[in-house]
């Protein structure tokens, strides 16, 4: 992405002393279209939406060279409602990114607000990071592909580049006296991209996870409050993930392909949080809800202007047995999605997209499942439910 810079040296002569050089770098996303949704409330929904293809944002990133291969890197970034000019982020500041840290020729180490592990080396090879937007995601963010929740009070390695390959990890803390564990989330990553194949794999465990990493707090918006597909599972002692995918390119196309395995681990070891939906108290205490996701996508390359992208995706979430015995069903998860984009220049580009997904089975309220496209806010009344938009970003 092309940036407008601000650089500026600072040229400083003390005692005949060499100096420093500075740089900032003031960058943004804008992204809106007009949406067509079905199915909410028995109806149609026609709105103005924001941040689909990207998250809309402004943010300051900068590095000053400390000598010896070492800088001071930091970034501050802001989201925003681009049809309100409200923020995002549940009304932080700086609610995507902000960190400030050391870089070394061994190492990235920052400190602050951050992206885990599973943004940094797995997604990327998900739809949604590839032209699908937050609404070709994995039903739900459940993986958080789509970077829905951030990671506070967060410490974090980034290894050089070794010919493709990158690791890395975080570990937040949960800040809570007397209770080292309580919310916090660790993870671990690597990533390969060299020719025509692109490899990455996450891990990702989260203690207390309704209060902690999928809390009001944490999330860009309260999607974990309003989404059925598993809003019920936030009384879990551990939120566990694991993320594997993998590409191959092959002249204008990339086949693709994604893995995830998320669980909701001895469920009612904590109170509901308020305004969560799900009755977590009927579930046999200790049980776990388990969802599998495979994803099959493929980017195409038309011309150098235009790019086609189309991707196939299913969740399938195991049944559980509430304590008087009832079963729950699996609740399962149906997604297609297709995007053509059209670049106007490097820094515009205009595109349609379109996503049907169906609902089958339980879903974690105890309820027939309904169809709940990621961040639409318009949940479906039924198993089905289709978006249809167009839009433009710009990048600057």
């Amino acid at each position: 992405m092309k940036k407008t810079v601000i650089a500026f040296a600072v040229l400083g002569t003390l005692a005949g002393a060499a100096h420093a050089q500075s740089s900032v770098t003031l960058y943004g996303i804008i992204d809106e279209g007009l949406d067509m949704i079905t199915n909410n409330k028995g109806g149609h929904v026609y709105q103005l939406a924001g941040s689909v293809m990207q998250g809309n944002r402004w943010g300051l990133t900068g590095a000053e060279d400390l000598g010896g291969g070492m800088k001071a890197v930091f970034q501050l970034e802001n989201g925003f409602n681009g049809n309100s000019g409200a923020l995002s982020q549940n009304g932080l500041m700086f609610g995507r990114q902000a960190w400030v840290g050391l870089a070394t020729p061994y190492g990235t180490v920052t400190f602050g607000r951050q992206y885990d592990s599973i943004f940094d080396y797995a997604a990327p090879l998900a739809a949604g990071q590839l032209g699908a937007g937050v609404y070709g995601a994995h039903p739900g963010d459940l993986d958080n592909s789509n970077i829905d929740y951030h990671d506070n009070n967060t410490i974090k390695y980034a290894s050089p580049n070794f010919a493709g390959l990158k690791f890395g990890g975080t570990y937040s803390l949960g800040g809570t006296a007397g209770n080292f564990t309580n919310n916090q989330i660790w993870s671990l990553g690597a990533s390969y991209n060299r020719g025509p194949v692109a490899l990455g794999a996450a891990y990702l465990n989260a203690r207390n996870p309704g209060t902690g990493m999928f809390s009001t707090a944490a999330s860009s918006l309260p999607e974990t409050l309003m989404t059925p597909i598993y809003s019920g599972f936030m009384s879990a002692n551990t939120f566990q993930l694991i993320d594997v995918g993998a590409s191959y390119a092959f002249g204008p196309a990339t086949l693709g392909a994604t893995y995830t395995n998320a669980k909701f681990m001895d469920l009612g070891s904590n109170p509901m949080p308020t305004g969560a939906k799900g009755p977590a108290a009927g579930y046999a205490t200790g049980s776990t809800a388990t969802f599998n996701d495979v994803q099959v996508n493929v980017v195409y390359r038309i011309t150098p202007a235009w790019q086609l992208l189309v991707a196939s995706d299913y969740v399938d979430r195991n049944s559980l047995t509430e304590k008087n015995g009832k079963a729950v069903e699996s609740g399962k998860y149906l997604q297609y999605n297709a995007t053509l984009d059209y670049l106007l220049s490097k820094r515009t580009d205009v595109y349609v997209m379109a996503l049907y997904q169906r609902a089958l089975g339980d879903d974690s309220t105890g309820g027939p499942a309904v169809a709940a496209i990621t961040d639409t806010t318009a949940i479906s009344s039924n198993g089905n439910q289709f978006v249809a938009r167009i839009g433009i970003r710009h990048k600057f």
